[in-house]
């Protein structure tokens, strides 16, 4: 299990130093034994001289599998034997990109989201937070097929602001661009409540 833990001193920049303040732990990670479909997702934040960053990844792509090629944040869905689903975050992040999480600070996690294309029986996702001081270099594994760090600051700005349109139809989803990836969907949902927090 990863612990926060009590030292700020290397969370340097104002906007990692107001989520470490305002991003909180829910009151229950152990999902119920109900037949629903529950996942995990880690956002990764990084600082750096140049601003605080976020790790993505890009999907494999798969047949059937309706987030194929998708940028997301490491993650996926819980195992009964995970411990619980901030477990699930830790273990995902660890068999999609190869870092461990145990010396990151875990800030929390946020409210519970359903992706759009979960299909009819639906899904719920829940995004942990986690700091890390020293930076590192995701290793990819046969579920990724890329992986890279988004600049917070940048995408806050409004510069990466683009509209994504969903293959064969015109629905329209507010989106990001950053070096020939779309962000958009849920992975755009949570990193825009995970910024709502900063301001």
């Amino acid at each position: 299990m990863l612990h926060a833990r009590a030292t700020l001193s290397w969370c340097v920049s104002p906007l990692l130093e107001r989520l470490t303040q305002r991003v909180r732990p829910g009151t229950s990670l152990s999902p119920p034994d109900d037949g629903r479909k529950r996942a995990a997702v880690a956002a990764v934040l990084h600082d750096e001289p140049a601003g605080p960053r976020v790790l993505l990844m890009k999907r494999t792509e798969r047949t059937g599998d309706p987030w194929s090629g998708h940028i997301s944040l490491p993650g996926g869905r819980y195992d009964r034997r995970d411990d619980d689903l901030l477990a699930t975050a830790i273990r995902e992040t660890r068999e999609e990109l190869g870092i461990d999480l145990a010396g990151a600070r875990l800030l929390g996690n946020l409210p519970t989201l359903s992706p759009l294309s979960a299909g009819p029986s639906g899904m719920e996702v829940t995004p942990f937070v986690f700091a890390t001081h020293e930076p590192v270099e995701p290793q990819v594994s046969a579920e990724a097929a890329a992986a890279f760090w988004l600049p917070i600051e940048t995408a806050m700005s409004g510069a990466l602001d683009d509209l994504y349109i969903y293959p064969g139809t015109e629905r329209q989803f507010p989106s990001w661009r950053y070096e020939g990836h779309v962000i958009w969907g849920l992975t755009f949902r949570i990193l825009a409540e995970l910024l709502a927090l900063t301001k």
